[in-house]
């Protein structure tokens, strides 16, 4: 598999601060967003690599050409993590959109990055006869950090937190949708420590979970492609 490359570095350090890669798959030039912040963080993920709660080092997420046909996302991700240098256990997220194109929002120290394809979307409570078929990977992933520790059940409200801040960038948005049908979240906290406090909520009035809807809404809206 060929390597993937970085670009050089710049602007100011950020919790969720990701390494630009590139790479040629299938004679295409792709790109992808690799956050490696070390040890020390729980993470709750749809991803289709490292999905649920548990500890994680870094997440991956991956532009696939459009038309993707491989049956192995999770081997696939994993392989481009490792060509990346990335180690230990992770999260894999994959998007046909062009994730150069991120958009990103900060508030009261939560933080979103967000990739947006949104060519394939629709409501979520489709009918019956909608619901079936292969959807294209064109897909909104959001990944978020929280600088504090997240009970379990908080984790989970947290990533219904993202989610609902991502519809409402959305329709803000003009777009007449919840989202694709492929969309995915990742949502970072840091591990317990002892002594440190473990915030039992992440609802949208909560102390982090208001920080995070914000963020993710600010970075969904700058993700978005314009004109829509």
């Amino acid at each position: 598999m060929p390597a993937l490359l970085p670009p050089p570095r710049t602007g100011a350090a950020r919790l969720l601060d990701p390494r630009h890669l590139t790479r040629v798959e299938d004679g295409e030039r792709l790109h992808a967003l690799l956050w490696r912040p070390g040890p020390g963080w729980r993470m709750a993920s749809s991803a289709v690599l490292g999905g649920g709660i548990a500890e994680r080092a870094w997440v991956l997420n991956a532009q696939v050409a459009h038309g993707y046909r491989r049956t192995d996302p999770a081997r696939h991700l994993a392989g481009l993590a490792r060509a990346a240098g990335a180690r230990g256990p992770g999260v894999g997220l994959m998007t046909a959109a062009d994730v150069s194109a991120h958009g990103r929002a900060r508030d009261g120290g939560a933080e979103a990055l967000a990739t947006a394809g949104v060519s394939v979307r629709g409501w979520a409570a489709a009918p019956e006869e909608c619901a079936g078929g292969a959807a294209l990977p064109g897909t909104v992933n959001i990944v978020a950090a929280l600088p504090v520790a997240l009970s379990d059940a908080a984790l989970v409200n947290a990533v219904m937190t993202a989610t609902e801040a991502k519809v409402q960038a959305l329709l803000d948005a003009g777009l007449d949708c919840s989202g694709t049908p492929t969309d995915a979240v990742c949502v970072a906290a840091r591990s317990p420590r002892d002594g440190a406090e473990i915030h039992a909520f992440a609802g949208p009035r909560s102390e982090w979970g208001s920080r995070l809807a914000r963020a993710v809404h600010g970075a969904v809206r700058a993700a978005l492609p314009t004109p829509l």
